[in-house]
């Protein structure tokens, strides 16, 4: 008998049948059946844990690349740096310059990947002997980039070779006055390029439109690193190195590398995940001095892991950019002197607490107004907020937040008493806000303005606000409004909480380091019972899930108080839910206890429903 045709065609079904959660999600599963394939492959021909199978075959890992993502080496991912173009006479012009013992004057950006580029390029100098002078720009009075009164200043010293380190690409005027005031000039930068480029030495960067070398999605000191590597190659050719001089060892710098690839949010593809996955092992060594300040004053307790970095290392070193002295970070990284290094790393503990303070009162602000806003409806597709008053070193962390908040581009701009307001805007997946900014410089809405997709920086009139939120509105409606409807959790895979322990956590981190682009594993806990809710910390909740068994999980759900997730978990209390999240090991005391980090709620369904 054939099968009748009237029977609707069945859509993949949704993950424990979660078709709306608490946050409005889709529960998906990461595993597709051609993946679910591949993950049955890789436990019978390389022995891994189920479960670790199914965290690979989720991110598209081929079966012959299972064992360089296990172990990535720096050493089988490292390119000829050559391939980057324009590569070969930045290694001669630096190289020409460690010769002749020049004065080499640094220009960094004010972020941690500046910071780590330019305090990894100062070492390697260092050790040729020589004597650069940094210069970071101050965020508020200079702004990013190369600016003229600085070039000017440097040139005044005596500096004969310029090298700008995440910054460069666009500073057409500032580099011509460099050059004519008689300075070489090499740009080491990976920021989005225009075909028209500065006249100088070279430009380094992957994202230029000649270049082939596929290495765009390099931080700025990954970039650093590699062309330090053709440094060192060049000067050996010349026989720079003696006994008295040796070639110094890039590998023993991997921290810096580390914590600016992961700050910078590159993903971790690649020569970054090698990046990261050997610098994580270098932090854990303590043998940095300036590292281990940062780690100490973090109160980091346990071995850094990736998320470390983004979360509790890098908001330190870049508070010194945003609202204390931009040379903080840098100073740090070069830092020789325990006592001294302690001094800096608490100085940048004490701004961190005083720019989250700034943050919070901007962050109230920009939400009311942002409610406001939307209305009761809820109607709009972009939010723009801006303030007299504001700190222009935290809009970019307000407009994040506001994002989060509100599942769309939002952006938060500080205005000045003149009328001219600075301001970050941060994008949802599927809407390209770096180039919506880039036309409103074009259509003359905005004095200035750049970025990527998913974050971008602007200068305007305050008169031209409202303009610009117009312009925003309707070029980017049809992009939100299908990201907005395309909410999905994927989640890897199911245990219950006797199953969750310290070798899980530790199996599924074979898989890591985890960030941009190589995703935490989402884990799901079915039908738990929520034993235990209590508020903790700043707008957190903590709490207690209880599977069928007796057995017990503790978890928190970070900055969910007033949220949909917090609110779904205060009204769900005592009752069986499904759980997904994080895992992570909490270190207290000497004692080792895995911690879910929740990050979405639903009810079980009373029958399994599927999408049609």
């Amino acid at each position: 008998m054939s099968p009748s045709t009237d029977i609707p065609e069945l859509i993949h079904p949704a993950f424990l049948g979660v078709t709306q959660s608490a946050t409005g999600r889709i529960w998906r599963d990461r595993v597709d059946q051609r993946g679910a394939a591949r993950a049955l492959a890789m436990v019978q021909r390389f022995k891994l844990p189920e479960m670790l199978a199914r965290v690979i075959a989720g991110r598209n890992i081929e079966l012959d690349a299972v064992e360089d993502f296990l172990d990535p080496t720096i050493r089988k991912l490292m390119p000829d740096p050559y391939t980057v173009t324009q590569m070969e006479a930045a290694a001669k012009r630096i190289a020409d310059a460690a010769q002749r013992g020049e004065k080499v004057a640094i220009f960094g950006d004010y972020d941690v990947d500046g910071a780590t580029s330019s305090a990894l390029l100062a070492w390697h100098l260092r050790h040729c002997g020589l004597d650069p002078q940094i210069h970071i720009p101050d965020r508020i009075f200079e702004g990013y980039g190369p600016n003229v009164d600085a070039i000017r200043a440097l040139a005044g010293k005596g500096n004969t070779l310029l090298v700008t380190v995440d910054c460069g690409t666009t500073s057409f005027e500032p580099l011509a006055e460099a050059k004519k005031l008689g300075m070489s000039v090499v740009v080491i930068d990976h920021h989005q390029a225009n075909e028209e480029l500065p006249d100088v030495d070279a430009v380094v960067n992957p994202n230029r439109l000649d270049d082939i070398s596929g290495l765009g999605h390099l931080a700025a000191v990954g970039l650093v690193l590699i062309t330090l590597v053709a440094v060192n190659r060049e000067l050996r050719a010349r026989g720079f190195w003696k006994p008295e001089m040796p070639e110094p060892n890039l590998l023993d710098m991997l921290h810096h590398v580390a914590l600016g690839t992961v700050a910078d949010v590159a993903p971790l593809i690649g020569l970054n995940r090698a990046f990261v996955a050997k610098g994580l092992i270098a932090l854990r060594r303590r043998d940095h001095v300036g590292h281990v300040a940062l780690m100490d004053v973090a109160r980091l307790n346990g071995p850094p892991e990736a998320w470390h970095l983004g979360f509790m290392l890098g908001p330190r070193i870049n508070a010194g950019g945003r609202i204390g002295r931009a040379d903080l970070g840098v100073r740090l990284l070069l830092e020789g002197d325990v006592s001294e290094a302690a001094r800096i790393a608490a100085e940048l503990d004490r701004l961190n607490t005083e720019r989250r303070v700034i943050e919070q009162a901007a962050e109230a602000q920009a939400e009311a107004e942002a409610l406001a806003a939307l209305g009761l409806e809820d109607k709009g597709s972009v939010i723009v907020t801006a303030s007299e008053g504001w700190h222009p070193g935290v809009v970019g962390l307000v407009a994040s937040r506001l994002k989060e908040k509100f599942a769309r581009p939002s952006f938060a701009i500080a205005l000045e008493p003149g009328g001219i307001g600075t301001g970050s805007g941060r994008s949802i997946s599927g809407v390209d806000l770096g180039k919506a900014v880039r036309q409103a410089v074009a259509d003359g809405l905005l004095m200035k303005g750049g970025g990527h997709a998913m974050a971008a920086g602007v200068t305007l009139r305050k008169e031209k606000l409202g303009e610009f939120r117009a312009f925003l509105e309707e070029r980017l409606a049809p992009d939100v409004a299908k990201s907005r409807n395309e909410k999905e959790l994927f989640i890897d895979g199911a245990v219950t909480a006797r199953g969750v322990t310290v070798d899980l956590v530790n199996t599924l981190n074979r898989a890591g380091p985890f960030g941009q682009a190589n995703p935490e594993p989402v884990i799901a806990l079915p039908a738990h019972q929520l034993a235990y809710v209590d508020e903790v910390g700043q707008a957190h909740l903590r709490l207690r899930l209880k599977s069928s068994d007796g057995a017990m999980v503790n978890g928190i759900a970070f900055r969910s108080i007033g949220q949909k997730l917090g609110n779904a978990l205060q009204e769900y209390r005592g009752q069986q839910v499904h759980v997904a999240g994080s895992l992570t090991v909490d270190r207290w005391q000497g004692q080792e206890r895995v911690q879910m980090r929740v990050i979405d709620v639903a009810l079980p369904s009373s029958e399994p429903r599927m999408i049609r």
